[in-house]
């Protein structure tokens, strides 16, 4: 439905009955609010009664109690009419709901209405199962995903994927996590969901507000040719956050391919936050384009727009799950390094930490279960996430929980002792390397039985290719330089270099060499550009470049004859700079490893304490200097007075002269003519004593001391402290995060020390230049694996996924809060279902007693009857007749709406159909007739109904049209009038004032209506019916019972279908209907089908079309065909041929909600009855 009435106050009561009722009538639901006020709460007390029940007095009893003021005013045929509007409405209780707030569990009016909604859509006849979809519809539009799975998604429904598509895609762009998760619970699948133009689709319908999109934005404002986004301009975004060292997600369409949306609108008209279903989810049957990994597309659209519910769900069904979540905490780190708002900020930043904690989850499941698989999830080459690693992912996204893991420490553990055994202690392998013969003994263990069992040479190139090894040689070469480079410095730094300060050269240059081999070191093809960028990132390797350019400064100074001593301290001051570089190499040291990056850190700190104590030196010095000097123009002993006597007074040496007593003119220089004397302050140079204010420069002193030695060195101990606290919780986990930048630059670097690593250089200058063998990263760090290899690691790795997916799950129900709310909703759950039992037990209760005045009324009804029936036969006489007391009904009982209600109750036997207030294909209106009223017998004084007589264009066998008795005067009723039978099936009907009354009492209309005649309308309905069929030929069954398939045709400009019959032409057999269906020549075998077939149903139609003096009767024969080679079956689908163009015809699957005229459904669940089907 598309929308709905809701039920309160505001109208008058004419006004407020015409519009429910029409709401009704037209197939709308209406939510009546009960305690509203005078209509709603008259509409919620009858609800729940049978028709029978709904009287004028019981109606008009309820107008008194809710309209006092105004019911005197109320005339005796408007109570006749509403009192027949409130049986219409209460007879389509599937229509109808009463909201009572605080009853049947309703809390809230949206559950009501949208219960509402999906009541009527559920009621509504439809063919197969297109009106479920509607119904899914309405929940996803109202977020009531308790309600669709508990109403919707039951035994009577099985949806294919496909059908749930469209609505998966609204919930996805809705942003309603819950939707889609019970989406994928009832077979959606992902890989076939997701398609190249849903990408677009979900791309192109971005939260406008959400960081990715302004990006996006900015890509296509550089591409002003592509006026909308293609999902090579989302790679190109995507490859910012995640890193250039991954490959491109989706590739750039080649020329020619020009980007397309294949794909058919579905016929959905419902809107969900402003976006159209209708646009969404498309698709081709001629295209279909799917991606490498549909699973992490929608999961990456998720990560993007932050929704954490939505990717939380979407992970779970991720194959390369630890790739994947730590590519998720990857991008979030970079989007919330551009995010201004701080709320998104922080959940971005929750976010990731989640992500990284799950890799960790994941990872620790692997490796728990097997370290060397687990080991091969870190080093394999995810060609889904753009040829990268877990390993490399979690070192770009700074993930120091996942890096620091103890099965990530192994694998570089293993990776940092080569093909060595980790358990070799550190002295062996430095006393094999002092001497390598040792080698060839047993002192050094092998991981491999065949480097373990030989002593050749593999032994020795083993050994040394190991990077432990080759560290340990780099630090021996290392100390060497440096002890030859202080030697050079101290000892024998002459003016014609000496062969020590040569091989100093030759040892730098073999450094220089080793630098510009990791600059041009590119196995993964990043190019020129993004290596020297990745180079120049790392702080030591500009220290290595500031210390080379030094040296290179101080050695051209050296060797120019008259700047040797400069050049001598541009060395000594490069000697600090090589000497800092030992830092770098002692970071592999689990000792000395943290307590570097504390002093990284505090060295920080350092630098804003110096800002802050800058401030208060210069002020003091300037203050200070002006006071004490008069005009002093050497600059050096300015900045001595100003900076450095005050930077030392810190530290406790006090500037000479500032209280006056030590003041001495031998100690200083009058004019400031002596270079190597301080100015004298002011003085009187008579008396020889200072003339500056000493009182003013002392009480100086002491504040600069107070605020410099007291507050701001507390403050830098303070900072210290803090930063020490603060570091020394995460310094295992910073130090075990850069150990592998330490041991992926020894697993790489040539096994040589330097100066001896010239000769490795050589090697790789001729393999990369002269016989240009590409460079290739070694296996260890990065493996692509074969595909049946990575198929079984991934489903190893998708099931330990689950196992701890299932461990969060009962860690999270052993939680202490989570049990006290588990146990609080079971309480409410009980508290409930006790209050609903006794609801029940009440409202059977109420049945009950309701059954019982029924049958009561109708013993009453009976006795009267015999006591009348007696009296006429002139048995008894009038005295002594008793008296029977008139039937009471209870009031102000609150019966309760219950919508399993059949919607004909007990006692709504009289014709319902025939008394719709206004009259098919015309705007006549009938006078009311409530239920009570309908007999003859009954006494309706005010019963004045409108004479309609349909002008008919086929005027050769019609009745004449109007009352008047000449005209009349020739039909013979309850006879066979010439080629009209006017005989009726219920026997002979009564005639008055010429016109024959309907056997079934009062229609509200009086006249021939659209019908050909007075008195009866005989029609035939044929009702065609065989075995509905699998593919397989056998019958199908629901329910256990067989499945009828039956033929139905559809007349021109009607929603509705109907079976093949109707009226006769005079002399006729078949009906018009179904001979424009069926070909000429094969009539007369139909007519031999008819006599053979089964009559089902003989009698009075309840017709909307019927009136107070012409009425249908029909005679309805079934034929059925129980074999499918049938000859008679074959020849009538063969001779299926619609004559009209707007009559068509169809075999349909025999079910309660296939859409025929009520009495024609009556008349095809008496054919099921008989043969046993379902329906």
């Amino acid at each position: 439905m598309s929308h709905f009435s809701p039920l309160g106050r505001g109208m008058l009561p004419n006004a407020m009955f015409s519009t429910v009722y029409n709401a009704i009538t037209n197939g709308t639901p209406c939510v009546v609010v009960e305690g509203s006020g005078r209509v709603a709460d008259v509409i919620a007390q009858v609800a729940g009664l049978p028709i029978s029940e709904i009287t004028i007095s019981r109606i008009q009893q309820k107008l008194s109690l809710f309209f006092q003021e105004t019911f005197e005013t109320f005339s005796e045929s408007r109570i006749v009419e509403w009192t027949k509007k409130i049986q219409d409405i209460v007879r389509k209780r599937q229509l109808l709901t009463i909201f009572r707030e605080g009853k049947d569990g309703q809390q809230d009016v949206d559950v009501a209405i949208l219960q509402a909604l999906l009541k009527a859509s559920r009621s509504h006849d439809y063919f197969g199962h297109e009106n479920w979809g509607h119904q899914l519809k309405l929940a996803v539009a109202w977020n009531r995903v308790d309600i669709a799975r508990s109403e919707i998604f039951s035994d009577e429904r099985q949806w294919k994927p496909s059908e749930l598509h469209p609505v998966m895609m609204a919930a996805l762009i809705s942003n309603k996590p819950e939707f889609v998760k019970l989406f994928l619970e009832n077979g959606v699948r992902l890989k076939e969901f997701v398609t190249w133009d849903t990408l677009l689709s979900l791309y192109r319908h971005l939260d406008p507000s959400c960081l990715f999109h302004s990006k996006l934005q900015k890509v296509l404002a550089e591409e002003p040719t592509a006026p909308r986004v293609q999902m090579h301009h989302v790679a190109q975004v995507l490859r910012e956050l995640l890193g250039d060292f991954t490959q491109p997600l989706y590739p750039r369409p080649r020329t020619g391919d020009r980007p397309h949306l294949l794909l058919p609108v579905p016929n959905i008209k419902l809107n969900m936050q402003g976006v159209s279903l209708r646009s969404l989810h498309k698709r081709s049957p001629g295209h279909v384009s799917f991606t490498m990994d549909p699973i992490r597309d929608l999961l990456i659209w998720a990560i993007i727009q932050n929704r954490r519910e939505l990717a939380e769900i979407i992970w779970a069904q991720s194959q390369d799950c630890i790739v994947a979540a730590l590519a998720c905490s990857k991008i979030l780190k970079e989007l919330s390094k551009e995010e201004e708002d701080t709320d998104s900020l922080e959940g971005m930043l929750v976010l990731a930490d989640e992500y990284e904690h799950r890799a960790i989850g994941v990872f620790t499941e692997c490796h728990r279960k097997d370290e060397e698989r687990a080991q091969k999830l870190l080093t394999r080459v995810s060609e889904a996430w753009g040829k990268t690693t877990c390993l490399q992912l979690a070192l770009q996204a700074k993930d120091m929980k996942f890096v620091s893991h103890g099965g990530i420490q192994a694998f570089l553990t293993k990776v940092w002792w080569g093909q060595l055994c980790v358990d070799n202690g550190l002295w062996r392998v430095i006393l094999c390397m002092l001497a390598f013969p040792l080698l060839y003994t047993s002192l050094i263990s092998f991981r491999e039985r065949k480097l373990q069992a030989r002593r050749g040479l593999l032994r020795v190139r083993a050994f040394f290719n190991a990077p432990v090894v080759i560290f340990h040689l780099n630090i021996l070469s290392y100390f060497a330089f440096l002890c030859l480079f202080a030697y050079v410095l101290m000892v024998d730094f002459q003016p014609t270099p000496s062969w020590c300060e040569y091989l100093i050269y030759f040892w730098l240059f073999s450094l220089v060499c080793e630098e510009l081999r990791q600059l041009f070191y590119d196995p993964d093809e990043f190019g020129l550009t993004k290596m020297a960028l990745l180079y120049f990132s790392d702080f030591w390797n500009k220290l290595d470049i500031s210390a080379i350019l030094l040296f290179v400064a101080g050695l051209t100074c050296r060797l120019i004859p008259g700047l040797l001593y400069s050049g001598r301290i541009i060395l000594s001051l490069d000697f600090i700079m090589f000497c800092l570089r030992l830092m770098h190499i002692f970071t592999i040291s689990k000792t000395l490893g943290p307590k570097i990056i504390i002093v990284k850190r505090m060295m920080k700190d350092v630098f804003f304490f110096l800002f802050l104590l800058a401030v208060w030196v210069v002020s003091f010095g300037v203050a200070k200097q002006a006071i004490l000097i008069h005009n002093e123009s050497r600059v050096d002993w300015i900045f001595r007075g100003v900076v450095y006597q005050s930077y030392l007074t810190i530290f406790g040496q006090m500037p000479a002269y500032i209280d006056g007593v030590n003041f001495s003119l031998d100690q200083c220089s009058p004019n400031g003519t002596d270079r190597y004397k301080p100015k004298c302050p002011e003085s009187d140079t008579i008396r020889h004593e200072p003339a500056f204010p000493e009182w003013l420069t002392v009480i100086l002193l002491c504040l600069y001391l107070l605020f410099t030695n007291i507050l701001l060195l507390n403050l830098l101990i303070a900072m210290f402290n803090y930063t020490f606290q603060q570091v020394q919780e995460h310094t295992d986990q910073i130090w075990k995060f850069q150990r592998h930048d330490l041991i992926e630059e020894y697993h790489s670097r040539p096994p040589a020390p330097p100066p001896f690593i010239l000769l490795s250089h050589l090697h790789l200058f001729i393999r990369r230049v002269v016989l240009k063998i590409p460079a290739k990263r070694h296996k260890q760090l990065k493996s692509k694996l074969e595909k049946n290899e990575e198929a079984a690691l991934l489903s190893w790795e998708i099931y330990l996924k689950d196992n701890y997916l299932q461990n969060q799950q009962y860690q999270q129900k052993q939680r202490p809060e989570q049990q006290i709310q588990d146990i609080g909703d079971k309480v409410n759950t009980a508290v409930d279902l006790l209050e609903m039992d006794s609801l029940k037990r009440s409202g059977s209760m109420e049945q009950r007693l309701s059954s019982l005045e029924e049958q009561v009324a109708q013993m009453s009804r009976a006795l009267h009857w015999i006591m009348k029936a007696l009296r006429d036969g002139g048995f008894g006489s009038e005295e002594g007749l008793p008296t029977l007391a008139p039937q009471k009904t209870s009031e102000g009982q609150d019966h309760e709406l219950d919508g399993r209600q059949k919607a004909e109750d007990v006692g709504d036997t009289h014709h319902v159909n025939a008394r719709h207030l206004l009259y098919p294909n015309s705007h006549v209106t009938r006078f009311p007739v409530p239920n009570e009223k309908v007999p003859w017998e009954t006494e309706f004084l005010i019963y004045d109904p409108p004479f309609y007589t349909d002008d008919r264009k086929d005027k050769g066998l019609v009745d004449p049209v109007g009352n008047a008795l000449e005209a009349l005067a020739g039909i013979s009723y309850n006879a066979v009038d010439g080629p009209i039978d006017r005989r009726s099936f219920h026997g002979l009907y009564a005639v008055q004032d010429g016109l024959p009354l309907n056997p079934m009492g009062r229609t509200g209309l009086r006249g021939r209506g659209s019908l050909r005649c007075l008195g009866p309308n005989h029609t035939l309905q044929p009702v065609i019916t065989r075995w509905r069929r699998n593919q397989d030929g056998a019958v199908c069954r629901k329910s256990v019972k067989k499945m009828l398939e039956v033929l139905v045709v559809k007349p021109p400009l009607s929603e509705s279908w109907a079976l093949p019959g109707g009226s006769r032409e005079p002399g006729e057999i078949l009906p018009r209907k179904l001979k424009q269906v069926l070909r000429r020549e094969f009539w007369y075998s139909f007519q031999n089908l008819l006599i053979q077939g089964t009559e089902v149903y003989k009698g009075y139609v309840d017709d909307p079309r019927n009136t107070d003096n012409a009425w249908i009767e029909t005679v309805a024969i079934s034929i059925h065909f129980p074999d499918q080679s049938d000859m008679d079956l074959k020849r009538l689908n063969s001779h299926l041929h619609s004559c009209d163009p707007g009559m068509s015809a169809q075999w349909q699957v025999v079910d309660k909600r296939i859409p025929l005229y009520a009495h024609h459904k009556t008349i095809l669940q008496k054919v099921a009855t008989l043969f046993e089907a379902f329906y």
